[in-house]
């Protein structure tokens, strides 16, 4: 047996995330992705019955970039992805990477008693988990 079979996401997991309306302007979730230096922004939820979503780099790139709109006048609710699928942080890197194949995910949030705690990506789940013993400077 492996002893990589243990990692949890919460032992991969980025903590620093952003959360963004889904009435603000995509400029403001741009700005927002440049400061943090991040791929996603989380959007959060309006009341308690409520789902997260979640905005993409790639998402404004397509739905604005590609189709000539502004991002001064688009709102980020009408690009983003809602409802989407999470993760519990308890869960192991292997069914995670699963998950994320099954329904062609690149990243989703990690939700603990109803609140997003973390964002975890493929990356996390492979340099962060799987490889994180490698000594890549050999």
């Amino acid at each position: 047996m492996n002893d990589k079979t243990g990692i949890c996401i919460r032992d991969v997991m980025k903590t620093d995330f952003d959360l963004i309306d889904g009435m603000d302007l995509v400029i403001d979730a741009i700005k927002k992705m440049k400061y943090v230096e991040n791929k996603c922004l989380i959007v959060n939820k309006r009341h308690d019955t409520d789902e997260y979503g979640m905005l993409l780099l790639s998402d404004i790139a397509r739905k604005v970039l590609a189709v000539d709109l502004s991002p001064e006048r688009v709102n980020v609710y009408e690009i983003m992805a809602k409802p989407v699928l999470s993760v519990d942080p308890n869960m192991n890197i292997r069914y995670c990477a699963r998950l994320f194949d099954r329904f062609d995910l690149s990243r989703a949030p990690v939700v603990e008693n109803q609140k997003v705690i973390g964002v975890v990506s493929f990356t996390d789940l492979v340099m962060n988990g799987f490889f994180r013993d490698i000594n890549f400077s050999k």
